[in-house]
């Protein structure tokens, strides 16, 4: 499942530099998925929609830090934990119990994301 930051943020920034994947934003920030990843142009989700890469998106959030849901993978391919729970000092990144995925689906969005 991805990892969401809960309304208990402080906005303190330590988990925006750990994010892997650039699904971390601040509050109020327009994000697009070509965010430091390898998608460009039109694309296609995993979840089959598709989507304009480069396109900025609405921020999740416009009060605390937030994660892109359809670009977070838990930080799997990259470390054997979400980085974004471990360095919280308020221990406000928690799984997402609404999107709940595999290891497998996880990897794969990796791969989509950064062509590896």
């Amino acid at each position: 499942m991805a990892i969401i930051i809960t309304d208990e943020c402080i906005n303190c920034d330590a988990c925006v530099a750990e994010c892997p994947n650039n699904a971390i934003y601040e509050p109020d920030q327009g994000w697009s998925f070509s965010d430091e990843t390898a998608l460009k142009g039109m694309v296609t989700l995993p979840s089959g929609k598709k989507v304009d890469a480069n396109a900025e998106n609405e921020p999740v959030s416009d009060e605390f830090y937030f994660i892109v849901t359809d670009k977070c993978t838990e930080c799997k391919g990259f470390h054997d934990e979400p980085q974004c729970a471990a360095v919280c000092p308020v221990d406000c990144c928690i799984p997402d119990e609404n999107n709940e995925e595999t290891e497998e689906q996880l990897l794969s969005k990796k791969t989509w994301m950064h062509g590896e």
